[in-house]
């Protein structure tokens, strides 16, 4: 009401200006004019009318629009956005949630701000971000641990991710690759591996207890009947850095730490978790491919609100999701080697709910603890 109070004050005063003076005659062509005015022809009259017309009419078309353009997408954040990553910096829950911090920011016209809080097997921050005021200036990057995972390992963590967050949309598939170090093992096939581990202990890494990294590593020596001795480190620089310095044979990590790696000769990669090929690793087979039937564990991350968020809010952020999923965020992520996923926001829900049930089962099957 005010920008339309506003308007009108303008048009109405830019009308007036198209009146003559009271002692100036309304009509062109009038011989009576005003002492020490000079002469206006019907021409310049009619110029000046037509000018402030269209000035009034711009200006009050403008005013009366503004909020209305405004208002289109629904709701847009009064300050930056956080954007909770529950990993520590360094790793490719961190690197994926700032590729697409950015693209978002210009989206959502403030800047999104990605915050580490790390923690209790990603729980810390999952609780943060649940507990937030709904208001959408609080997201998460959800994963597959904090959906699939956690609720088996930590069920009295006090958060459940299924039941407290709402879906935004999808942003990538992460493939975890087994790769082992030449100095400490030959094995160049996951068969030869099998043979090592089979003929004398092993030693493996993983990014932490409960860990995505640890579950692709448990599923896979019992698949393949063989056992190993876990080191736990905490989180994917650490590991690197363990595998670097030879201090075990074998390791999960996503494609995103590992690929720089594998390409220098440093590690080996024998597989990869996904169900597919990936495009960071072409030319290294999948676990199925490499004889380990029936094996996919592909991890996923996304974005999500708090439950309780109004519909219109995330309607708005489920939008700006959508529309940053172009060639170049694409590209982005390709560059850190993970491959884009997208799933259409109708199947959102359903997708998520039969993602988190399946690594829900794969946790009850592979009884890993936290601790």
């Amino acid at each position: 009401m005010t920008r339309l109070r506003m308007a009108v004050r303008i048009s109405v005063v830019a009308m007036a200006q198209l009146s003559p003076p009271p002692s100036l005659p309304a009509r062109c062509g009038s011989s009576r004019r005003r002492r020490h005015h000079r002469p206006i022809n019907c021409t310049e009259r009619k110029s000046r009318v037509m000018t402030t017309r269209r000035a009034a009419v711009t200006v009050m078309g403008t005013l009366l629009a503004a909020p209305a353009l405004r208002a289109q997408p629904g709701w847009n954040p009064t300050r930056p956005v956080r954007l909770i990553v529950t990993y520590p910096p360094g790793g490719v829950n961190d690197i994926v949630g700032r590729i697409v911090a950015e693209p978002l920011g210009r989206e959502l016209g403030q800047p999104v701000v990605v915050e580490n809080r790390a923690g209790a097997g990603g729980n810390i921050g999952t609780l943060a971000a649940a507990q937030a005021e709904p208001d959408g200036h609080t997201i998460l990057l959800g994963t597959t641990a904090l959906f699939g995972v956690n609720p088996i390992l930590y069920a009295n963590s006090g958060v459940d991710a299924v039941r407290d967050f709402v879906p935004l949309g999808t942003i990538a598939e992460v493939a975890n690759i087994l790769s082992v170090i030449p100095r400490r093992t030959q094995a160049r096939t996951v068969d030869e591996l099998v043979a090592d581990a089979k003929r004398r202990p092993l030693v493996y890494g993983s990014v932490g207890n409960g860990s995505s990294s640890h579950f692709s590593a448990v599923v896979f020596l019992k698949a393949a009947g063989i056992e190993a001795t876990h080191v736990p480190y905490r989180g994917s620089s650490p590991l690197v850095a363990a595998m670097l310095a030879g201090e075990v044979d074998f390791g999960f990590d996503t494609a995103a730490t590992s690929t720089t790696h594998i390409q220098s000769g440093a590690f080996r990669a024998l597989a990869v978790t996904t169900a597919r090929r990936t495009s960071a690793l072409p030319d290294v087979p999948t676990m199925q491919e490499a004889g380990i039937a029936g094996y996919d564990l592909g991890i996923w991350l996304g974005l999500f609100a708090p439950a309780r968020t109004p519909t219109p809010i995330v309607a708005r952020l489920q939008a700006a999701m959508d529309r940053i999923r172009m060639e170049q965020t694409a590209e982005r992520l390709r560059g850190a080697f993970v491959d884009p996923l997208q799933i259409p926001r109708d199947d959102l829900p359903s997708w998520v709910a039969t993602e988190s049930a399946r690594w829900q089962q794969i946790a009850r099957e592979a009884r890993i603890t936290a601790d």
